[in-house]
């Protein structure tokens, strides 16, 4: 019996009466999961040979079919495959062509398995595979981050509370800030990896087979850890699609607080960056333009990213535990994202590249704000044995005493001081001085230069 003669969804000889034009447009996942094909046939590959292995079909079959995927693979490749929207998705177009060159041996093929378990195992794939292509890429960021950190160790900078001058900070401190966000992006990433390292082939529609086949072997073929354990939680299982598209919406988030502090930088207001011409744009009005789009792009994507997460979760909230028409969009979210992602790295990549330290700028800025007010306050702790309370009251004081003056702290003089706290010493006054202040901070993970260093080196250690 000729299986899909005529293009016809395989279930016709059940379901007389055709499906309605509109459901059949609707119902059609064809345009965005034909992205699965290399997928769905490595999964129908190790199918295939576990069932000849298990003696369900014969090698002749076997090979048939082997030969046939090859071919199809080959077509695809070469653009000479023809896509078809009344066989739905890329599960049944490939196993329709195989019909088409095997003939009715390409029956065997789905013995002992469901288009349920079929399109877990091949998302699941794919997401291992995307994984690994968005944590390369995170790789890429973390090199460039580390060695722009490396050209700017001596820049000062106003570090921000409130956006208000806060304390002195080496610039290279607020870079390598971004490194630690995206190692805990490739952090989720990689656990995530682990999670969903589970077989789903074999679990048919969801209650498994009376086939007496052998999920370990299509385990070790399909590079799993171990089969899954319930078939009615297998098919039903999108807590991995949901892993993939948070870990997204995370990593999108960290780069759009990025790009947000860049743009701001990038303002005329500020000019603590400017950009290279290769990552702005210019006006269609305003011929002296040149207008940070590049990040402006990467914050608006992430609306997006956030989107699709948001839908997942809408779409699962509701379902039964099986399979659901509903779940059809998992694809086209995880795929969208995935691609926003990959392109938001890419272009955050040649940002940082093409940033600008004005390092003269941002040092004038540190000064403006008593930025070494805390620093005063824990010389008076350290040097003249105040408690912390009593130093920062005093500062106070002498901070509005500066802000009358209109004078930076550094600027008031020993007499002036001496008025609010009377047995102050000139040792207390070096502590105002910027680099000083920066240099201070030796605590794990602090903004000292030497901490900065070791941190830089930390790093490369274990991107090597």
């Amino acid at each position: 019996m000729s299986q899909n003669k005529n293009n016809n969804a395989v279930w016709n000889t059940r379901i007389k009466k055709k499906t309605s034009n509109i459901f059949k447009k609707v119902g059609s996942s064809i345009e965005v999961d034909k992205r699965l094909y290399k997928e769905d046939i490595f999964t129908s590959v190790s199918h295939a040979e576990m069932l000849y292995k298990q003696k369900i079909i014969t090698i002749k079959i076997k090979d048939k079919i082997l030969w046939g995927l090859k071919r199809i693979q080959n077509e695809i490749e070469r653009k000479k495959f023809k896509f078809d929207r009344d066989l739905e998705d890329i599960h049944m177009n490939i196993e329709n062509r195989l019909f088409e060159l095997i003939g009715n041996d390409a029956g065997y093929l789905h013995s002992a398995r469901s288009r349920n378990d079929q399109v877990v195992t091949d998302l699941k794939l794919w997401i291992k595979k995307s994984s690994t292509e968005i944590d390369n890429l995170l790789l890429k960021v973390i090199k460039s981050l580390i060695k722009i950190s490396e050209k700017n160790i001596y820049s000062i900078m106003p570090g921000f509370t409130h956006l208000k001058n806060a304390q002195p900070i080496s610039l290279a401190h607020y870079f390598l800030s971004n490194v630690e966000m995206f190692k805990r992006d490739q952090f989720r990433f990689s656990c995530s990896m682990k999670s969903l390292n589970q077989n789903p082939l074999g679990a048919g529609a969801f209650s498994g087979t009376s086939f007496n086949i052998d999920r370990w072997y299509t385990t070790k073929k399909l590079k799993f850890k171990e089969p899954t354990n319930n078939s009615l939680d297998t098919v039903s299982d999108r807590d991995f699609v949901l892993d993939f598209l948070y870990n997204s919406s995370v990593c999108s988030m960290h780069i759009s607080r990025i790009a947000e502090e860049l743009i701001i930088w990038n303002s005329d207001q500020f000019k603590f960056i400017s950009l290279k011409d290769n990552i702005v744009t210019g006006s269609s009005i305003m011929p002296q333009k040149k207008n940070p789009d590049t990040l402006e792009f990467l914050r608006g994507k992430t609306g997006s990213i956030f989107g699709n997460l948001f839908s997942m979760l809408t779409i699962v909230k509701g379902l039964p535990i099986s399979y659901f028409k509903d779940l059809q969009d998992d694809k086209d979210l995880v795929f969208r994202s995935f691609d926003n992602l990959k392109n938001c790295l890419i272009i955050f990549d040649e940002v940082i590249n093409g940033v600008i330290v004005n390092k003269k700028v941002m040092l004038e800025a540190a000064k403006v704000g008593f930025t070494t007010a805390t620093d005063f306050a824990d010389a008076l702790v350290k040097n003249m044995n105040f408690s912390f309370r009593e130093a920062y009251m005093l500062t106070a004081k002498v901070v509005n005493l500066a802000e009358k003056k209109n004078l930076a702290l550094n600027e008031l003089g020993h007499e002036d001081l001496k008025k609010i706290i009377p047995k102050i010493s000139l040792d207390v006054m070096q502590n105002l001085d910027l680099k000083n202040s920066v240099n201070s901070k030796k605590s794990y993970g602090g903004t000292s230069f030497e901490n900065i260093k070791k941190m830089i080196r930390k790093h490369k250690k274990e991107i090597k």
